[in-house]
């Protein structure tokens, strides 16, 4: 189905067409009508597919088919979004879409001062665009209402339950009328998020992605068994013989993050995770997605909401805790029908994690050896970390040890005492054999 066929708005049309867009994609097929229509939905589909668009494009139209009487400056459409750096992304792909109407765009978000934000929103805006938290700050200083939102969209709403922000959300949507459209896009479907759409949509459409196409069928996954120690090296090694032109790097922790990131003074590298300020972070991905970086090494921040325009490579230098994490890392490359390539680095602790992202994704991932950094074989690993740890644990009450090699449980035995207590027990037995004599 082409967009030309939708009868949109000339404004929409226009828009859609500079950027370049001919053809929907699967979920925009399938929602954009059903969401024009004032349909609640609720969507399932992988990062990369065009889900902004697919809730953007129809809310757009149903604003431009009902303008707004005189100049109220309450917001008409809402956006709940998880991060700062998706809220950025966001505002400026809504804008494009919008950018022949006269519609007013604007988004709130942490990390930065309220005072601009304010401004905007006392100046009247139509689709406000936000992190839950920043915008109950305005809301509590007076700097806006909901009152006036007719159409909510929950987007990545797997990753606000698990940012913990469902709370929030359902503050906010208490400052909403209760007659509304209300949108829900997730790129992951959990319980959670099913129990959720059944308590804030009304009788609403459910579009699901099969689980074989969790993720985009343009990105090639591949992992490398390696031991957590060799990873910065195996890294450099892999830097170094293919130069890639742009990297992604993802780490579980910001401590990763900056050691990897002093191994790299000789690349054009820098940061993004939550100790660094937001402006730092916004200019570190402004100058990636101005080529001006080789290596950006981020935390879970960046992995929502970024939007790369040909960016071939991301790295899991550890695989995320959770499987869905997996699907939002990998979704920053392959977009768009571009190809795109997933390399994940997995130590023997990150196993699980492994079968679990497998598991979700519908397939086993590709294994690669490289010599010289083939993880350690588990016997040896289980020998090594059995030297390293004592053999019992020592109850200081008691003087006895618990054995920790039976697989009967715990099996208590004396514990030898030391020299101090054998010579002091030995100096007592005299003192005793005299008083006797």
């Amino acid at each position: 189905m082409n967009f030309s066929s939708l009868d949109l708005a000339p404004q929409i049309s226009q828009a859609l067409e500079t950027c370049g867009y001919k053809k929907l994609t699967p979920v925009q097929e399938k929602a954009v009508v059903a969401a024009r229509r004032g349909k609640d939905i609720l969507a399932i589909a992988q990062t990369g597919t065009g889900k902004t668009a697919a809730y953007a494009i129809p809310v757009l139209q149903q604003l431009l088919d009902n303008p707004r009487e005189g100049s109220n400056p309450k917001p008409r459409a809402l956006v709940l979004t998880p991060t700062r750096e998706l809220a950025e992304q966001l505002s400026h792909t809504i804008g494009t879409y919008a950018q022949c109407t006269d519609l007013k765009i604007t988004s709130v978000y942490g990390g930065v001062k309220m005072g601009g934000q304010a401004a905007k929103l006392r100046g009247g805006i139509d689709i406000l665009i936000a992190t839950p938290g920043r915008l109950l700050e305005h809301i509590s200083q007076g700097n806006t209402v909901l009152t006036g939102v007719e159409h909510v969209v929950l987007d990545e709403c797997d990753r606000m339950l698990d940012m913990g922000f469902i709370a929030d959300v359902k503050t906010l949507l208490g400052y909403c009328p209760e007659k509304r459209q209300s949108l829900m896009f997730s790129a992951t479907l959990s319980a959670a998020v099913n129990e959720l759409s059944h308590k804030l949509l009304n009788n609403h459409q459910e579009i699901r992605v099969s689980k074989e196409q969790i993720t985009a069928d343009t990105v090639d996954h591949v992992l490398y068994a390696v031991d957590e120690e060799r990873k910065i090296d195996l890294f450099m090694d892999l830097l170094r013989q293919y130069d890639w032109y742009q990297v992604l790097v993802f780490t579980s922790t910001k401590g990763q993050a900056d050691a990897l990131a002093a191994k790299l003074k000789k690349y054009r590298a820098a940061v993004c995770h939550g100790d660094k300020s937001q402006g730092t972070r916004r200019r570190a991905l402004a100058d990636f997605k101005a080529g001006k970086l080789q290596v950006l090494i981020a935390t879970e921040v960046a992995a929502r909401g970024l939007d790369i325009e040909g960016l071939e490579h991301v790295i899991n230098y550890n695989l995320p805790f959770l499987a869905e994490d997996y699907v939002h890392r990998i979704g920053r490359t392959g977009r768009a029908g571009a190809k795109g390539h997933a390399i994940s680095f997995v130590s023997r602790d990150e196993e699980r994690s492994l079968v679990l992202i497998e598991r979700l994704i519908g397939h086993k991932i590709k294994r690669l050896h490289r010599r010289g950094f083939d993880a350690t074989n588990r016997q040896a690993l289980i020998k090594r970390v059995g030297k390293s740890k004592s053999s019992g644990r020592t109850n200081r009450s008691s003087a006895t040890q618990i054995d920790k090699q039976s697989d009967k449980g715990y099996i208590p035995r004396t514990a030898k005492p030391s020299k101090a207590k054998t010579k002091a027990s030995a100096t007592q037995k005299k003192r005793s054999s005299r008083n006797k004599g």
